[in-house]
């Protein structure tokens, strides 16, 4: 009785951590934009700045609790940060030979993905209530880019695909152990960083003109979201991790609206606005679920 109240908890723990990366996850955008860089330039500033954060973490963690913290937990820690080192990459290889509203529709498929790979390699089959307000995101990202997917290019797109997959399978094999991930999350944008120095070096050069938005992104919002995101495979389902993800899907057209006035169309917030709905609902049955439950162990 005492470990599923426990477990109880822990699921809320689990969707309050996740729910903070995901938010903070929504004013990458944002950000990348008040910068007004280069993209390789901006990637390399950001990415850099993200891998110099978790090793300062690392070694403020580390003199706080007296011992000295695992950056990558072993080989399971090595595989899910390559996993999301290729994540990252793949995503920055498909912004520049796809259209973001591609883009943007096969990101969305995370969850998808995370629940398929759950279910077939972890057993773990998501409940009716996961599996309901899947569908609902996926049909607010249809209308969000219903009047702007164009024919990408099949490279672009399947690489796209490939960032999903890599991300989704983190996120899976990082529900079989209970190690700590969320500093190999972090570590792991060295591969972008790294891809984003050769461009800049041999092609585009450097070039951004406000400087401070970009470090503010890469040493403090990137960090926080990537830990918070990373850490919440130890609480709940791969499925429900990969919906938080989508928050930037919803979030990140509003405040690029109210910052640089760039008005979403009515598809966009038609469809931020399901999503938005379909993800509040599932946190709060969840909420409301597991409440109940130690109400009746009590």
């Amino acid at each position: 009785m005492s470990g599923s109240v426990q477990k109880s908890g822990n699921h809320v723990k689990g969707l309050l951590i996740t729910a903070i990366g995901g938010l903070f996850l929504t004013v990458d955008i944002p950000l990348i934009k008040l910068a007004d860089g280069n993209a390789w330039s901006v990637i390399m500033v950001r990415a850099g700045l993200t891998f110099i954060a978790s090793l300062v973490i690392w070694a403020v963690w580390s003199l706080l609790t007296g011992k000295k913290q695992t950056l990558i937990p072993g080989k399971t820690g090595i595989i899910v940060a390559l996993l999301y080192g290729l994540s990252a990459t793949c995503f920055v290889t498909a912004v520049f030979n796809t259209s973001t509203a591609n883009l943007v529709f096969i990101l969305a498929l995370n969850p998808m993905v995370s629940a398929i790979l759950g279910w077939v390699f972890l057993k773990e089959r998501p409940s009716r209530a996961t599996f309901i307000t899947m569908f609902f995101m996926v049909i607010g990202v249809l209308i969000i880019v219903s009047d702007g997917v164009s024919s990408g290019g099949w490279f672009g797109d399947m690489v796209a695909l490939l960032a999903t997959t890599c991300l989704a399978s983190a996120i899976t094999i990082s529900r079989t152990t209970s190690k700590e991930m969320g500093l190999a999350a972090i570590i792991a944008t060295c591969l972008p960083c790294a891809v984003a120095l050769y461009f800049v070096v041999t092609k585009t050069g450097y070039q951004i003109n406000d400087v401070k938005w970009i470090a503010l992104d890469g040493a403090l919002i990137l960090p926080v979201a990537f830990i918070c995101l990373a850490t919440g495979p130890r609480y709940l389902s791969g499925p429900e991790v990969a919906m938080f993800y989508l928050l930037e899907t919803i979030l990140a057209p509003i405040w690029v609206w109210m910052i640089f006035q760039e008005v979403p169309s009515t598809a966009t917030l038609t469809g931020g606005a399901i999503m938005i709905t379909a993800l509040l609902s599932h946190s709060t049955w969840q909420l409301r679920k597991h409440r109940a439950r130690r109400k009746a162990f009590a």
